[in-house]
């Protein structure tokens, strides 16, 4: 058989695959709709239906991942089962997702991430204002940033747990790739200023000042807002990533100028329901001790006597007091475990208040 022969061959053997591929993924969307009239039918008077289940999808993706055999990778096969899922879970009732704005952020990008491209994704101004819309129910979920491996905490979100009581349905985690980016009317030799999130020039701080050390560094509210100034200007540049550079249609200058090629951002989704363990989970907590010698160590003592691993732990003013403060931690485990249960009750008896944000799946990519 000639080569000629043997693609005919196996094109209209993909042809034909795509079409059992087209085939099945329309019965599973048959289901999806079923599943949602079946959750109609079974609601007493004044219940809401529950159409999203964080640990469902985490389930899901796991499971998928763990029978994959290639020659696809599990990350692309994940992201493409988030697709499906994201399509079939908008025929049973489309999900409305407040994220921190503009359009092009890094956060719009881990919301897509999570709940793929179905979803209506709402941009925010501020991330106080993606908590109150959850908290108001204006939106299903918010997504926030909480801490980068390069810079640490976002303080603004740590501090909107103090004034909200929602909670922790999930995490994020997505590689931050910065880019130089430039406009079509750019001069490249006479960039006099360059814009971003006061967190990415952080990030790209030893960059900067190996290549532009003399140019003005102007932090805005986001990077897509920096790459939507340079649009219009010529003598400006923006650090921004490749959602924002497409959006408003701006060239890579430089390429993954971040000064730690692992740099990544954690997000949270926050909500109003509680997620059930699927047993790879982690739990937030909010603790506020009295101020006396050794009640750090009084706090941290019961995880480390039951092997509870810490993942994080921060500490931000109190608002009730000064000089005193709250810690905000991060463990592996889920308040329904046994183990974890029982931490959690003898905590509550030796700290001034204790405040459990959610238990949730880890991230799965």
């Amino acid at each position: 058989m000639s080569d000629q022969d043997q693609l005919k061959a196996l094109r209209v053997r993909i042809d034909s695959l795509d079409e059992k591929i087209l085939e099945l993924i329309s019965e599973r969307a048959r289901c999806a709709e079923e599943v949602a009239r079946v959750k109609m039918a079974s609601l007493k008077p004044g219940e809401s239906p529950v159409f999203y289940r964080p640990e469902r999808e985490a389930w899901v993706l796991r499971h998928i991942m763990e029978i994959n055999k290639g020659p696809l990778g599990n990350e692309e096969v994940a992201r493409l089962f988030r697709e499906i899922m994201s399509s079939c879970l908008a025929l049973e009732h489309p999900l409305k997702v407040a994220y921190l704005g503009p359009e092009g952020t890094f956060t719009q990008a881990a919301a897509l991430k999570h709940f793929g491209h179905a979803v209506i994704s709402l941009p925010m101004a501020a991330i106080d204002e993606v908590f109150r819309e959850v908290a108001a129910g204006a939106v299903n979920f918010g997504v926030v940033p909480v801490e980068n491996s390069t810079e640490g905490a976002v303080n603004h979100t740590l501090d909107s747990f103090l004034e909200h009581d929602l909670v922790i349905c999930g995490e994020v985690e997505l590689r931050i790739h910065h880019h130089l980016l430039v406009g079509e009317n750019t001069r490249t030799d006479k960039i006099s200023r360059i814009y971003s999130h006061a967190q990415s020039l952080a990030q790209c701080r030893k960059w900067l000042d190996a290549h532009y050390p003399s140019v003005e560094r102007v932090a805005l509210s986001s990077n897509a807002d920096a790459a939507r100034r340079v649009k219009s200007e010529w003598n400006s540049a923006a650090i921004a990533g490749d959602m924002a550079a497409q959006l408003y249609g701006l060239t890579k200058l430089a390429e993954k100028i971040e000064d730690r090629p692992d740099n990544s951002t954690r997000f949270l989704i926050i909500g109003n329901q509680e997620v059930p363990p699927i047993g790879d989970d982690k739990t937030s907590i909010i603790v506020s001790m009295n101020n006396k010698p050794g009640a750090l160590h009084a706090l941290l003592m019961p995880f480390h006597e039951n092997g509870i691993d810490l993942t994080r732990i921060e500490t931000r003013p109190s608002r009730s007091g000064k000089w005193t403060y709250v810690f905000f931690i991060d463990f592996v485990g889920h308040r329904h475990d046994p183990l974890v249960k029982s931490v959690l009750e003898r905590l509550s008896q030796e700290v001034v208040a204790l405040k459990v944000l959610g238990s949730y799946p880890k991230a799965v990519l």
